[in-house]
């Protein structure tokens, strides 16, 4: 693993990617530190001399900058490649010199999504989508070029207080809509970036080993099961919400029938593995203006 300032917290931060979710939890995350927050207009992950700049002086980098839009990635691939395989492999470069650790979010989408028991961390990768394709290229090229100072952190179903997600969807239809039909044939773990963001700083601070975790939250359900949540929370009927299958919404992109990733990662870095998803949505809605209609 890469030399880094023995108290945790005197380590130098950088976050790239820093106005969305993750990023901006990630912030929160590290208040009281000494954290360098860089937007996407801030820098291109993809500029080798900008990145190289950026990671110099740096103890810690995160790298929130990648292209999520699952849908759009099947009709421009060569783009997506360049935000989740080219800006890794140049973030993982630069730490390599700066003597830095590299924590590189990654995503469910790299597996094919048709098992029936939790993935594990050192399944066999097999993506359906440009999407998982490029990011399944990002963890081969953070792997490749910073051996012992990487952290490839997958993690799916993402909500948050800073952004579009599934349950502020849910919260916003549950108002304008009598019913309303939610796929039950895929299934995943529901994760608040805030639990992920608080994660991924207790990693680096207990010095975990390199290599790939799975920070998804506990248990798991389908997205007519969080929809119902959801509605719950409200004060909403959940019977509301009715059951669809994946074919009443074709998309561009294949979506995996099964997201659940296992946790056997934590424990061997001595640390639990996150909360349960119903329990993090819970506090969500109570600490955040996460189901507020907009």
């Amino acid at each position: 693993m890469s030399a880094l300032r023995r108290d945790p917290a005197a380590r130098r931060w950088l976050v790239t990617g820093a106005g969305g979710m993750l990023g901006r939890d990630l912030q929160a995350a590290l208040a009281g530190r000494e954290v360098t927050a860089l937007t996407r207009a801030d820098l291109d992950v993809t500029d080798p001399a900008a990145v190289e700049a950026a990671v110099e002086g740096h103890d810690v980098v995160v790298n929130c900058a990648a292209w999520t839009a699952v849908d759009d990635a099947e009709a421009a691939e060569p783009a997506a490649f360049a935000a989740n395989a080219v800006g890794p492999a140049l973030l993982a470069r630069a730490c390599a010199r700066a003597g830095a650790r590299l924590v590189q979010p990654s995503t469910d989408y790299v597996f094919a999504g048709d098992a029936t028991t939790p993935y594990a961390e050192d399944a066999p990768v097999a993506p359906r989508s440009a999407y998982g394709r490029t990011k399944a290229a990002g963890e081969w090229a953070v792997r490749a070029e910073l051996p012992d100072g990487h952290y490839v952190v997958r993690t799916a179903w993402l909500y948050g207080a800073h952004g579009a997600s599934f349950p502020r969807t849910m919260a916003r239809l549950q108002g304008q809509r009598e019913t309303l039909d939610v796929v039950d044939d895929q299934r995943g773990q529901p994760t608040w970036t805030r639990d992920l963001a608080e994660r991924v700083v207790a990693m680096v601070d207990a010095d975990a080993p390199a290599g790939t975790y799975h920070a998804t939250a506990s248990g798991e359900t389908t997205w007519h099961g969080l929809a119902q949540r959801v509605f719950a929370l409200l004060g909403a009927d959940p019977e509301r919400v009715r059951t669809t299958t994946s074919e009443a919404f074709v998309r561009p992109a294949p979506r995996p029938a099964y997201s659940v990733l296992g946790h056997e990662g934590w424990a061997r870095a001595g640390l639990a593995p996150m909360r349960a998803w119903d329990e993090a949505l819970d506090e969500a809605a109570r600490t955040t203006d996460l189901l507020t209609p907009a």
